[in-house]
């Protein structure tokens, strides 16, 4: 059965690059070497729409405050919550998941402003 709003074609067309970036796995011990393993950032090309948060956004945004250079991100992956992606030279931290999983075949993300200093705005 399809979804009710299909967001593909409309992703497709309007789609701009921006880089998320994946770990590796998880830090730990590596039982064979007894070696202490690092998780490794990957940096991956992805593609969706990024849109600022309209102002019904910043005012009822659930998980608390946005600045106006947060993003509202649509893809059609999953990302995960905390996730750091970097578009147009700006860092940004996926914060909240608006699941409409039910209805679309899109997946919609709050991604909050980063400073170049590693703090959220």
């Amino acid at each position: 059965m399809s979804k009710q709003f299909e967001f593909a074609d409309f992703i497709e067309e309007f789609q701009v690059e921006f880089t998320a970036f994946t770990s590796s796995g998880e830090s730990g011990w590596d039982r064979e070497s007894g070696e202490y393993v690092e998780s490794v950032i990957i940096p991956v090309q992805t593609v969706g729409i990024i849109l600022p948060l309209s102002e019904d956004d910043l005012k009822y945004a659930p998980q608390g405050t946005y600045s106006e250079k947060s993003k509202k991100l649509y893809v059609l992956e999953p990302m995960e919550l905390n996730q750091e992606i970097e578009y147009k030279s700006d860092r940004y931290v996926i914060q909240s998941f608006k699941d409409y999983s039910d209805y679309a075949d899109v997946y919609i993300y709050y991604a909050a402003w980063r400073d170049k200093g590693g703090s959220e705005a």
